[in-house]
């Protein structure tokens, strides 16, 4: 009988939540790495015993942790990111120069192949590579390396690469998303890349129109259309159906259009969840209500969820890594808030039921379906 394994990152440690198909009932297993801040946690879709884990405090720095029987006990693996060649300058918030430096790991995003293999998003924006299970890395420097990079800058949580698609059908084919700078992508395995932003519109950027500059927040991919993805950026819900070369607006009927997470149901590739956020400058639900909304159309047209959510004074925000869904069916669908609650949908979003609460802030959360 199959069961799940939701990761679950926070401010102050890691959890790993379990629950069988019917996902009524929850064990929660935690914190590792107890008041350390955990940016993400992400397992391997090879060998489902590993997990790796990135570990991060303003003290003592990065580490990268890996767990190869599911979470139970932890080993720290390789922790050297080093930018290949002159690091050279990006833009800062003034839009002076300011020399690349390594700060932490975002976001990790095992191979779905090689249970070896294994990327890293990491801020100031670049992409990392390891094939012996995260002892060793390289960058990949095509992408920092790009002709735009000098003009990319940090938003509001930094220059962060925080999300990465490796395209199913096409194993040399992958995109990343960085704030500020926009959408890449590569088909040569991560040599060269090239800006896919036709279509993004920036109001707040000097120049609007500009191919480069856009803040995403957040990209998804449903692996039986790998040319159709879905983005949350800063402001706008997007969808390009030609793996990125143009993009439109789907923000439809959004009680706001700004927000960080968007997924995609796994049995029904049309159909989008993301959570609006009032503004970038109040990042909590809008009207005190926790609402996800749903799409069944891909775009335009979305419903609010709310059965089992907080209405009223409710002031949470949900971060970009922090939402996931299982591949069950039905679906299962999962986000943590800032508030410390990771709430849990068997139905596909119909209904909502707190698996934990009173957790430190939650920063991401994935989700394993195991046999």
């Amino acid at each position: 009988m199959s069961r799940v394994r939701v990761l679950v990152g926070t401010r102050k440690g890691a959890f790993v939540l379990s629950s069988d198909a019917s996902r009524k009932t929850w064990q929660v297993d935690g914190p590792h790495f107890a008041g350390w801040e955990i940016y993400h946690l992400k397992g391997s879709p090879v060998n489902p015993d590993r997990i790796y884990a990135s570990q991060s405090s303003s003290w003592f720095g990065q580490v990268l942790q890996r767990s190869d029987d599911g979470g139970q006990t932890w080993a720290a693996v390789g922790n050297q990111f080093v930018y290949e060649g002159e690091p050279g300058t990006h833009k800062w918030y003034d839009g002076s120069p300011h020399p690349w430096e390594f700060k932490r790991v975002w976001h990790l995003e095992p191979s779905l192949n090689d249970p070896d293999m294994i990327y890293a998003g990491v801020e100031d924006a670049a992409l990392f590579a390891s094939g012996d299970g995260g002892t060793t890395w390289n960058e990949l420097p095509g992408l920092r390396t790009h002709k735009t990079a000098p003009e990319w800058a940090p938003g509001a949580g930094g220059m962060c690469l925080h999300t990465m698609l490796i395209d199913p059908s096409e194993p040399d084919r992958m995109y990343v998303a960085i704030s500020s700078a926009g959408t890449f992508r590569t088909d040569d395995a991560g040599k060269t890349w090239r800006p896919i932003n036709n279509g993004l519109k920036s109001n707040y950027i000097p120049d609007p129109d500009a191919y480069v500059g856009h803040c995403v927040h957040r990209i998804a991919m449903h692996p039986s259309r790998p040319n159709t993805l879905f983005m949350q950026k800063h402001w706008d819900v997007m969808r390009t159906d030609d793996g990125g070369e143009n993009w439109r607006e789907i923000s439809g009927n959004l009680p706001t259009d700004f927000g960080f997470v968007v997924d995609i149901n796994a049995n029904e590739p049309d159909t989008v969840y993301v959570v609006p956020i009032t503004s970038d400058s109040h990042h909590f639900v809008p009207d005190g209500k926790l609402r996800v909304y749903r799409s069944r159309t891909g775009g335009d047209d979305w419903e609010a969820l709310t059965k089992g959510l907080p209405q009223e004074n409710c002031y949470v925000n949900v971060l970009r890594d922090a939402m996931t869904v299982d591949t069950l069916d039905p679906s299962g669908i999962y986000f943590g808030t800032s508030g410390g609650q990771v709430y849990a949908s068997a139905d596909g979003g119909d209904s909502w039921n707190p698996i934990v609460r009173d957790l430190p802030a939650v920063l991401s959360v994935e989700v394993q379906t195991l046999k």
